[in-house]
């Protein structure tokens, strides 16, 4: 088992940033690639990026490609996506998920998943 609590979020306005956090505890964090999804009022969750166990690896939605960094420190258990040039558009839940296998934009490769912290982005 793996447990996952995000922290991070807020109310910004547009343009600002926000450094997302997941820190885990349980099996060895390392050993997971962890992604990051979010979903918007009224929307189905959606992929926002992933990072592979070693940290080599990433892959980010295009809707955020460019503005939003995923990291990982295995030695601190944490993984961290920084939201920067924010829009009202980014206002979501965010949920951090470890999944073993091929790092993947499908919720379904991710076998644990955090409960959320909310972003909210004001124009």
């Amino acid at each position: 088992q793996v447990q996952l609590v995000e922290s991070g979020g807020g109310l910004v306005q547009a343009g600002d940033s926000l450094r997302l956090s997941c820190v885990a505890s349980g099996r060895a964090f390392n050993r997971y690639n962890m992604g990051w999804f979010r979903r918007a009022p009224g929307k189905e969750r959606e992929f926002v990026a992933a990072i592979s166990w070693s940290g080599t690896s990433t892959e980010y939605a295009d809707s955020v490609k460019g503005r939003f960094i995923i990291s990982r420190d295995n030695a601190k258990n944490t993984g961290l996506l920084q939201l920067n040039s924010l829009t009202p558009e980014d206002t979501a839940v965010y949920y951090c998920a470890a999944g073993a296998g091929y790092v993947t934009e499908s919720a379904s490769g991710y076998d644990y998943w955090g409960q959320g912290t909310q972003v909210t982005v004001t124009s």
